[in-house]
């Protein structure tokens, strides 16, 4: 029971740190409707730079604020690839991901580094008292996912929710939709690269290839969130995300307990989740839409026959 207690509260903690991460991807495939892959990038980025500035003796919280920064300037350049440079969208995020490689593996200067025995943001605390630091580490979230809230209901931020859902519209209102899409992946890339700060604190190291696959886990948290717990307001929506984080850290945790199933397989227990949460609740509205259909031609037959 202690040990699913440990597995459990531990898939929380990092679910909540990942959830930067998934309110980043939101804000570009759900918000801006942007594919952006500079996701896999950014976020060794902000693992990349935290590392090394740790490492060379600065404060951790200057070296979080630090890796926020490199996620803005990397996600501003793969905005202005695309609206500056008029390339696609996905080609923007595939060719910036592209660069950011050799970028990360330059900033770290090998393939990883240990931060294990270095001061962090995360305090030592024993393992019976690590409920305390969860509390806290939940509070830092909700506080981030309310800001984000608040920012979108500014002027800039409605603006940046326009272009999304109709680009020609809002730009022919006088808005710059060239600006809101830069500004936009940009703060989507920040949250990531402090997600990828954060995680390579808790885990103890930043590695080259520790961003392979975010995108994913981003868009099954989205997805998942969505599914579960709905997306009708923006508060509703940003919450969706973090929870829908937790629950598809829980779901890998439980999955990985199947004897079957190996570490490695964690790729594969995410594609699957993505499918399942995509397909069932189309296959849902269909069902329900099909009965709805049918229901109708047996009343519109029985009226017939009455007549």
């Amino acid at each position: 029971m202690q040990a699913i207690w440990t597995s459990m509260s531990g898939s929380v903690e990092a679910g909540l740190l990942y959830a930067l991460m998934a309110l980043g991807v939101y804000i570009t495939f759900r918000i801006l409707d942007f594919p952006d892959l500079t996701v896999d990038g950014s976020f060794t980025t902000g693992g990349a730079i935290a590392a090394v500035m740790i490492n060379a003796g600065y404060s951790p919280w200057l070296a979080t604020a630090a890796a926020l920064a490199g996620g803005l300037v990397a996600g501003s350049l793969t905005g202005l690839l695309h609206a500056k440079g008029k390339i696609n969208g996905l080609l923007s995020g595939i060719l910036m991901m592209i660069a950011l490689y050799s970028i990360n593996l330059r900033i770290l200067g090998r393939p990883n580094m240990s931060l294990l025995g270095m001061d962090t943001i995360f305090p030592p605390i024993e393992r019976d008292r690590r409920w305390m630091l969860l509390i806290v580490i939940a509070v830092v979230i909700v506080i981030i996912k309310l800001l984000i809230d608040a920012f979108l209901k500014t002027d800039l931020g409605l603006a940046l929710r326009a272009t999304g859902d109709n680009a020609k519209m809002i730009g022919s209102f006088g808005a710059n939709t060239d600006t809101t899409k830069i500004i936009g992946v940009s703060l989507s890339n920040g949250l990531v690269a402090l997600s990828g700060a954060v995680i390579a604190m808790q885990q103890g190291f930043a590695d080259i290839s520790m961003g392979i696959g975010m995108i994913v886990i981003g868009l099954a948290s989205v997805i998942i969130g969505e599914a579960l717990f709905g997306a009708k307001t923006v508060f509703r929506a940003t919450l969706a995300v973090v929870l829908g984080s937790i629950v598809y850290r829980i779901v890998v945790a439980l999955a990985l307990r199947v004897d079957w199933l190996e570490s490695s397989d964690v790729k594969l227990i995410t594609a699957i989740i993505v499918i399942i949460a995509l397909v069932v609740p189309t296959a849902s509205r269909s069902w329900t839409m099909k009965k709805q259909a049918y229901k109708r031609s047996r009343e519109l037959a029985g009226s017939e026959a009455g007549r």
